[in-house]
């Protein structure tokens, strides 16, 4: 069964040397159980809302497996929080969550929604001090979700995860990460306009971008 292994919320707000001027990507493992709300995490801050925060990305989950990949890449320990995700978990591939797929968590009426990818940046490249890792994450295509809140509840290490929710277009994250295909494009689309799943703003212009540059 799939379960949260860690959840993480700011540990301290840093200086950057970005347009914000400060980061809240510094997320550390809390042993306490800890509300989610439609923003996010309670005593959990996004520094950045514009690009890192919102509604429609208002949690971010990383999962162990890939975790565990880029520890062994890069030859040093990835702990939860490094890469500034609110959920670490295992038995889930965050990245290929089906855009609009429903997650309950726990037993406290928590449900979350995937979105989008996450879109590494000069920020997270700082963080973890890699050479050339925008571009070395971006080709891995191994982002983990944002999530929605769609339903508040409380959240703690060791709580299961359930697929509550699956919509049928089928076109997951780290294919709006890579790139959909026309067909997979006009599915997207299309299940917005049925009701079927609510995209945000930035994948329907992805959608868009897609069909228009295809001509299709």
């Amino acid at each position: 069964m799939p379960q949260v292994t860690a959840v993480c919320r700011v540990h301290r707000l840093m200086p950057d040397a970005g347009t914000v001027g400060i980061t809240a990507i510094d997320k550390r493992p809390v042993e306490e159980p800890v509300r989610v709300r439609s923003l996010g995490l309670y005593s959990d801050i996004q520094a950045d809302r514009e690009n890192h925060g919102g509604v429609d990305q208002a949690v971010y989950a990383y999962a162990d497996e890939d975790a565990s990949w880029w520890a062994a890449e890069l030859g040093r320990d990835v702990p939860p929080g490094l890469f500034g995700e609110n959920l670490r978990t295992t038995g889930l591939p965050t990245s290929d969550a089906v855009v609009g797929e429903q997650w309950t968590i726990g037993a406290d009426g928590l449900v979350l929604e995937a979105t989008m990818p996450r879109t590494p940046c000069a920020t997270f490249a700082r963080r973890i001090g890699e050479k050339r890792w925008v571009r070395r994450f971006a080709e891995v295509a191994a982002t983990g979700a944002y999530l929605r809140v769609v339903s508040n509840g409380l959240v703690r290490a060791g709580d299961r995860i359930e697929v509550s929710r699956r919509p049928s277009h089928g076109v997951t994250i780290r294919e709006v990460f890579t790139g959909p295909t026309a067909d997979q494009a006009h599915a997207l689309l299309d299940a917005h306009a049925s009701g079927e799943v609510v995209l945000s703003d930035k994948v329907s212009m992805i959608a868009h971008r897609v069909l228009n540059r295809l001509g299709a």
